[in-house]
């Protein structure tokens, strides 16, 4: 495989038609037709060539592969550490579930159950929606779905407690260590804990951490966990309360609970954990250009997410309105700032999306039509109904994979063009173009059909009409020569 610097101006392309060859169909030493890194593309390239002995394609490792170990050690290996993970998550969990349900009662904890996972699924749906123009993959929500309902839950519950009570100990006064609890050491040990899955996704799934929206997905999700888990301990609590008090209906403290924290504000702890979200998406963003941002952004927005948590835990401390004072006049314009930028931010990645693959279609890999409808969510989903309604649903799902494949490939060479391009550019934009090319039969009619359906009107302006005399076609216009009258009768002029 020709080597070449990872720069995006010019990728190589099948420009005559001859079949692409992936790398993992292919022996040592043999080579696609057509030349192989970005920057190298000249007439008659077929497509990228396969991976010779000395180079590293995708998940090989040969004599010339640098970086990487033959024999890996046992530690080093996926299912270990997925085995680890999965333990450690489990552990917490069956944890976390004897801790509630010793707090609430199994009634109170079946209750606070019931209840807690009402807003879930909604706000689970509203993540993702924002994260439908570059889908990550459910196995990293389901991670940090668990790691806030369970791993932080439990760091929290146990940090909480030890700190409150170790603070009244100290000071002999209960009321201002649970004043002080509430305000200053759960916000820092709760938004620190939901910042470590945001983290461990940031350092080991850094392909599918590329910017601002992935982060603000991935915090959010892990916060609605979390609340999750937290509602559970709060209505059930509550619910024990009504059944030593007698409340019932909606004067009872489980009503009352259940209207502050699933009705007015089931999206509280998500608000809170995205703004570190978007601190490491900038952060993602700014990757191999300023290093310094890679750790002063996430800081940042961990700081700004602790500040808003103790405000909004000590909005009681305000007097008998605070609470409702905080809400309106910070909770809900923050909420509405953050829902605006994140659209923004969709559909800039639209328009990154239009903007980058038409150098891969000038170079054979896509059709021209290709980009205009990957660059529009209406596009994109005429393009799975149309494959649906013509091969089924499997080829929907093929149509979904291009489209999620041909928009991590913008992302890369955006990326790249603004100087961050990462080392394994080339291999990475290799992979992304050989899954295009696989699924191109089925992709390509459904994506042209869906552009020709959302494609703008052109204007068509008219010819001007050919120029008209004053009595008819063709005669000439004005000014007509000058009339010489005839000379007047004379019968005496022979």
């Amino acid at each position: 495989m020709a080597t070449s610097p990872p720069h995006p101006s010019y990728p190589s392309g099948p420009t005559d038609g001859a079949p692409f060859v992936p790398s993992d169909t292919a022996g040592p030493g043999t080579a696609g037709p057509g030349t192989a890194g970005p920057g190298t593309a000249g007439p008659g390239t077929a497509g990228p060539a396969t991976p010779g002995p000395g180079t590293t394609g995708p998940g090989t490792t040969g004599p010339g592969t640098t970086g990487s170990l033959r024999h890996a050690h046992w530690w080093h290996r996926a299912w270990v550490r997925y085995g680890a993970l999965s333990t450690l998550l489990a552990i917490s969990g069956l944890v976390i579930l004897a801790l509630v349900r010793e707090e609430t009662g199994t009634e109170g904890f079946l209750v606070g159950l019931g209840l807690a996972v009402l807003p879930v699924p909604l706000l689970i749906a509203a993540f993702r929606w924002l994260d439908r123009v570059e889908p990550g993959p459910w196995r990293n929500l389901v991670f940090c779905f668990a790691w806030g309902a369970c791993a932080a839950a439990l760091i929290a519950i146990v940090a909480n407690s030890f700190a409150t009570r170790w603070i009244a100990t100290a000071t002999a006064d209960p009321s201002s260590a649970d004043t002080l609890g509430a305000t200053v050491i759960a916000p820092v040990v709760e938004e620190s804990a939901k910042a470590a899955a945001v983290l461990l996704v940031f350092l080991f799934r850094r392909r599918d951490f590329t910017g601002i929206v992935d982060g603000v997905v991935i915090a959010g999700v892990t916060a609605t966990g979390f609340a999750f888990t937290e509602n559970i301990l709060y209505l059930g609590t509550a619910f024990g309360t009504d059944q030593l008090t007698g409340g019932r209906g909606i004067a009872s403290v489980t009503a009352a609970t259940f209207f502050v924290r699933i009705i007015m504000s089931p999206f509280a702890h998500p608000l809170f954990t995205v703004l570190t979200g978007i601190g490491f998406g900038i952060a993602a963003l700014s990757a191999g250009r300023r290093p310094l941002r890679r750790i002063a952004f996430p800081l940042g927005g961990l700081l700004l997410a602790m500040g808003m948590h103790a405000m909004w835990n000590g909005s009681s401390a305000f007097g008998e309105y605070g609470f409702f004072a905080v809400y309106a006049a910070f909770m809900v314009p923050i909420f509405g700032l953050l829902t605006w930028l994140v659209i923004w931010t969709r559909q800039r990645e639209l328009r990154t999306v239009r903007a980058e693959l038409p150098a891969y279609a000038v170079a054979g890999w896509l059709t021209p039509a290709e980009p205009y409808a990957l660059g529009s969510m209406r596009a994109r989903r005429i393009a799975r109904q149309y494959a649906r309604r013509h091969a089924g649903r499997a080829a929907a799902r093929e149509v979904a994979r291009y489209e999620a494949y041909a928009t991590s490939l913008a992302f890369l060479r955006h990326r790249a063009r603004r100087g961050s391009p990462g080392a394994d550019f080339a291999v990475r934009e290799r992979e992304l173009l050989g899954e295009l090319w696989r699924r191109r039969e089925v992709a390509r009619p459904a994506l042209d059909h869906a552009a020709r359906i959302t494609a703008p009107p052109v204007p068509v302006t008219p010819p001007p009409w050919p120029m008209y005399g004053v009595y008819g076609y063709g005669h000439p216009s004005a000014p007509y020569p000058a009339y010489t009258p005839y000379p007047a009768y004379n019968p005496y002029r022979s």
